[in-house]
């Protein structure tokens, strides 16, 4: 240590001074100090450990547990997390909230979160579904009326949206598979969230470009896009789109969070194994978009979690999820 310390570089200093700070620890008996590291700095400050049966040192990472250092277990190795590790957390809302899920297509809420949305509203939550497109060209056939095929889409939306108990749905018209990330659609959407005035915003994350060899629908990921460059700054900003306001009388409304799903990068994983067959019977009603209907009821069935079985299930769906208040 003292060699290293003789040493000009500061980072050897700096190793010093931790490997010290290391070698003390050790040596201290078992009435021992616990020590907090704090990220980016060489040196630990110590707080005494309440439990006189202590046998070794645990390290917490100040990240992870804010300013208030508890005691803790001297027995127990914690893990640091970081901001990007999903974990199951309960949503922690208090009081009911106004949920608006926009998102490209129909199938799309409920192929996405059906189940999350079918726990909302299941705990008294509203819901409401606006969609960009009604899926005119969600087929291969060459011979296919995308008319027809988009007003098919628009009663099978409806009936899933029944099952999950969804309050209402409702459409901004734009073509299937033609979303851009324009003014014209962040304008269309920045009215959708003044007149809605929703608490929680879902959408997808516009990020995602590709999934498992796959190539993620560009109406995914820009229907992300759109959301979020409405929802900041447009949405609550009265100088964006003056005349919604001043014509419209939409004042400026902020969401508190927003939830992306089809995500790469989740935060949080909701538990909805008790909400995952009421995803499935929506999943059923459309039919236009299922060629193989008992198929998909496996596949689904089998998505059960790693740790579960498909005897004893356990089902999660991910998010990204940004809270601003």
């Amino acid at each position: 240590v003292r060699k290293i310390a003789d040493r000009k570089d500061p980072h050897h200093k700096a190793a010093a001074r931790q490997t010290a700070g290391k070698t003390r620890l050790r040596n201290h008996p078992p009435q021992t100090l616990a020590r907090v590291v704090r990220p980016g700095r060489g040196r630990s400050a110590p707080i005494r450990h309440l439990e006189s049966r202590a046998r070794r040192v645990g390290v917490i990472c100040k990240d992870a547990i804010g300013d208030d250092v508890a005691a803790m277990d001297p027995t127990t190795t914690l893990t640091p997390t970081t901001p990007t590790t999903p974990k199951t957390e309960p949503e922690g809302w208090e009081t009911p909230q106004k949920i608006l899920a926009i998102l490209a297509h129909p199938d799309d809420p409920e192929f996405f979160c059906g189940a999350t949305l079918a726990r909302w509203a299941s705990q008294g939550h509203e819901i409401t579904y606006c969609l960009l497109t009604r899926g005119d060209k969600g087929a291969r056939e060459a011979d296919t009326d995308p008319l027809e095929l988009g007003r098919r889409r628009e009663i099978e939306q409806q009936g899933a949206a029944n099952c999950l108990g969804v309050k209402r749905v409702f459409y901004l018209d734009f073509l299937d598979g033609t979303l851009i990330p324009d003014m014209a659609s962040r304008e269309a959407v920045t009215r959708v969230i003044r007149q809605e005035k929703p608490d929680i915003l879902v959408t997808c994350d516009p990020t995602q470009l590709f999934g498992d060899n796959s190539i993620n629908h560009p109406d995914h990921r820009y229907v992300g896009q759109i959301v979020i460059d409405a929802v900041f700054p447009a949405a609550g900003n009265p100088l964006f789109f003056p005349h919604l306001l001043k014509e419209e009388h939409l004042e400026p409304h902020s969401v508190n969070e927003v939830w992306m799903t089809v995500t790469g990068t989740p935060n949080t994983v909701v538990e909805v194994s008790e909400t995952w067959e009421k995803k499935i019977e929506a999943l059923r009603c459309h039919v236009s978009q299922i060629g193989d209907m008992d198929g998909l009821v496996t596949r689904m069935r089998g998505r059960h979690t790693s740790d579960s079985t498909l005897e004893a299930p356990r089902y999660e769906e991910k998010f990204r999820r940004l809270k601003f208040r």
